[in-house]
């Protein structure tokens, strides 16, 4: 059943961008646009790394194993949304000049974080086929560790920007460090569960 929703869920998961394309063309983004869609994109780019992050401990918790379907198609999300976010900033902020993206990576520390955690996404996506995990074997696994690093930056790059309003990357933050205690405690959660479930 949980597989049968996949193409649903890929469907879904653009609805996001086609949202933010409908009220571009609308003219209902406010009185910045391209800072609106910007932050949006960025907001669902942590979104997207979250859902990726949540499949491992909803498995081993709950032995839900078709899960691990939709791990790699969450995690491309996140780099398409974050691919999107970049482009954004650097085709309508910076008209795709390398040098002043390079100047503004080095001189503000929320871009130098956003650029180091879109640099760390681009292993992870080229990684994520068949054909890598075959490859690379337990090195992949390693390597996928990565996205610890990422949210991090991503968080940090949220943070950095907003300066004092810092309620909603502290609530980015704290979702992130919730999932990592609980990828890490999965594996015994998952034999309680089993355990108390089994007995009853």
């Amino acid at each position: 059943m949980i597989a049968k929703l996949k193409p649903y869920l890929f469907a879904l998961s653009l609805v996001p961008l086609l949202y933010l394309a409908v009220e571009l063309y609308r003219n209902d983004l406010g009185a910045n646009p391209v800072e609106e869609i910007t932050h949006a994109t960025g907001e669902w780019t942590l979104r997207f790394l979250m859902a990726t992050l949540v499949i491992t401990p909803l498995r081993r918790t709950f032995g839900w194993s078709d899960l691990i379907k939709y791990r790699k198609m969450f995690g491309l999300y996140a780099f398409f949304y974050g691919f999107v976010h970049l482009m954004i900033w650097l085709g309508l902020d910076k008209n795709f000049s390398v040098a002043e993206m390079w100047k503004d990576t080095v001189k503000r520390p929320f871009i130098t974080a956003g650029m180091l955690g879109f640099v760390l996404m681009i292993p992870l996506a080229v990684t994520s086929t068949n054909w890598w995990i075959r490859k690379l074997k337990k090195n992949w696994a390693t390597l996928h560790k990565l996205i610890y690093a990422t949210c991090v930056a991503g968080v940090v790059h949220y943070l950095f920007l907003v300066k004092s309003d810092i309620e909603e990357p502290l609530m980015y933050g704290g979702c992130f460090l919730f999932l990592f205690v609980w990828r890490y405690f999965s594996t015994d959660l998952g034999r309680w569960v089993k355990t108390r479930y089994a007995r009853s």
